[in-house]
């Protein structure tokens, strides 16, 4: 076997492709004398016989330790400076109330951004200082909430919400802890969808009236400004976005600093991670110790105190440490011409195969690659010393754009019935799922030390047959009801 014409350039062809890449795959993630996947000690087999498929699994140890590992570089690099870092998990990526205590227990806060994250955060029983409110279309329930439950800062996102948040505060009696997120027209390097500070989308204030807004906030009495936010986006490798995010607010800051206190400054998250071998992740150490130089030189420039910083990792906290096992189906080889000239080459025709491969899930437990041609890595769960092929993970969902790996060389004895893994999904995976084709939605297991447990209930058949109100009562046998 050799490379497949109809591989993208980025897909290596393996000389192993039973192999684990340690960055792309959670930190207990390693093969048995058997050959069999096991993460946190557990096998996929035995936690597929106990759970079934689809099913989301997360190396419990991996999500803490990664949590600590952002907490402490932050930290060590602004008091570099002579400030201080304060960690945000950004709840969006995957939140349950297990994760909300990991990430309490690490010394985060968590970023929420809508009603349900706040009751998930707050049935964790997370002090709620600890707790930022984001959304660019907060309810006035919403803000009711967050004000009343004591959230530590909420984050306007337009004008108008300056007097809505000063309005439930007043009706609180309360004084509110408010950023602004500014629109700082960056314009990160990464899918459209992913990218959150371009001039035209619906995040943030534009950077040319932030000014106006701070003004509006320190007028009302009910509301204390904190500072700025910035986010420019997801899944970025490009440091120069980050960079030049900073340089923006930094100029707006010292503006402010001249008018009134301004002791925060949030800088956002969004750095990648890799979800296959031709990514090339940040170190945290490396993104906390550049965003401090900036700041610090900034500042000297400037003339102006040094503020506190505030960042909001998510996808690189928990997205490495997931993986999702499905059970194979339907395998459909498909011939196909290739190198005929449509592409502008002089390269004759010939002809190539991918192997389509279908699982037991799909778009409704990972979206992401219908969303936005998210790249992942998937591998068998059994070891084989078989010649790779070019293969196309795809859902049974009724799209063709149901794809789950776009591709990936697969070992070329792929069988039904065959257990499959795809890494890095402990990001946005759970969080966008759905009921599409009235399909339930998989449960998430934790495994750590050799032992598995349930952090969210997978859905039946029954549990949503239960919300469709034309669904008649089964008459119990021999009462005719």
């Amino acid at each position: 076997m050799s490379e497949n014409p109809l591989a993208p350039p980025r897909l290596r062809f393996p000389t192993d492709a039973s192999q684990l890449v340690d960055r792309i795959w959670p930190a207990s993630a390693t093969r048995t004398d058997d050959g069999d996947l096991a993460i946190g000690g557990v096998t996929a087999t035995d936690l597929v016989a106990q759970y079934g498929t689809p099913l989301y699994v997360v190396d419990e140890r991996d999500v803490q330790s990664r949590a600590v590992r952002v907490r402490n570089a932050f930290t060590e690099a602004f008091e570099g400076i002579g400030t201080r870092a304060h960690v945000y998990y950004a709840g969006k990526a995957f939140l349950t109330t297990q994760v909300v205590a990991w990430m309490a227990e690490a010394g985060l806060r968590v970023d929420v951004c809508t009603g349900g994250e706040l009751a998930v955060a707050l049935a964790a029983g997370i002090d709620p200082a600890l707790l930022g409110f984001h959304g660019n279309d907060k309810s006035d329930a919403e803000i009711a909430r967050a004000v009343e439950v004591g959230v530590g800062t909420i984050v306007l996102d337009s004008h108008e919400e300056v007097q809505r948040v000063a309005r439930a505060a007043t009706e609180a009696g309360v004084v509110q802890r408010v950023r602004i997120r500014i629109n700082s027209g960056v314009h990160a390097s990464t899918h459209e969808y992913l990218a959150t500070a371009r001039e035209d989308q619906k995040f943030g204030i534009p950077l040319t009236e932030a000014v106006t807004a701070a003004e509006a906030v320190r007028a009302e009495s009910s509301l204390v400004f904190v500072g700025l936010h910035s986010h420019i986006g997801s899944q970025i490798f490009d440091e120069s976005g980050f960079r030049e995010a900073a340089r923006r607010l930094m100029d707006v800051h010292a503006t402010l600093v001249a008018t009134g206190p301004v002791p925060e400054l949030n800088l956002g998250g969004g750095w990648g991670i890799d979800y296959t071998e031709a990514d090339s992740a940040f170190a945290p150490e490396d993104v906390a110790d550049a965003l401090a130089a900036i700041i610090a030189e900034a500042c000297a420039e400037r003339d102006i105190p040094v503020p506190e910083v505030a960042v909001e990792p998510g996808r690189y906290i928990v997205g490495p440490a997931g993986i999702t096992l499905y059970r194979v189906g339907t395998i459909k080889p498909v011939a196909l011409e290739t190198g005929d000239g449509s592409d502008g080459s002089d390269a004759d025709s010939c002809h190539a195969t991918r192997t389509y491969v279908s699982v037991d899930g799909g778009m409704s437990d990972n979206a992401r690659p219908a969303l936005y041609g998210a790249d992942y890595t998937a591998r068998l769960a059994r070891a084989s010393g078989s010649p790779a092929v070019l293969t196309r993970v795809v859902g049974k969902h009724c799209e063709s754009g149901d794809i789950v790996v776009n591709d990936e060389y697969l070992p070329g004895d792929v069988q039904r019935g065959d257990l499959l893994a795809v890494a890095a999904t402990g990001a946005y995976c759970w969080a966008l799922s759905s009921n599409y084709n009235h399909v339930g939605r998989p449960p998430v297991v934790a495994v750590a030390d050799g032992a598995a447990r349930i952090l969210v209930r997978g859905e039946s058949i029954d549990d949503l047959l239960a919300r469709d109100t034309g669904v008649r009562p089964v008459p119990h046998a021999g009462t005719g009801r």
